[in-house]
């Protein structure tokens, strides 16, 4: 599978996103998918998680309350919408897929990444 995330860009704090991890070649319904992101000069992190079933969920303390993960089967795509964005969110995130599941205290190794979409947050 091919994982392409969309919908980066530049926004003023306060603002909102909603990045998108589009899978091609193969179906997204078995996998876990992970929200990652890294800033310059900084290690990668992860942001947030959603399991293949949807019932499980997690978020890192720094976004909680600000961001919400999704899948939507019908387009093989998973969503993070990020709202009330701070400076500090700004980074490239990438999206990973993981048969075996996902934990955002893991940074890998998982079966698939993304290139990643640049997020900015600046006044």
């Amino acid at each position: 599978a091919q994982l392409v995330e969309s919908g980066g860009g530049l926004v003023q704090p306060g603002g909102s996103l909603k990045l998108s991890c589009a899978a091609y070649g193969s179906t997204l319904d078995f996998y876990a998918i992970g929200w990652f992101r890294q800033a310059p000069g900084k290690e990668r992190e992860g942001v947030s998680c959603i399991s293949r079933s949807v019932v499980q969920s997690s978020y890192a303390d720094s976004v909680k309350g600000r961001f919400n993960i999704s899948r939507d089967k019908a387009k093989n795509t998973v969503y993070l919408q990020m709202n009330n964005l701070k400076p500090e969110d700004t980074a490239v995130y990438y999206c990973a897929a993981d048969l075996a599941g996902v934990q955002i205290g893991v940074l890998g190794p998982y079966d698939y990444w993304g290139q990643g979409t640049q997020v900015t947050v600046s006044s």
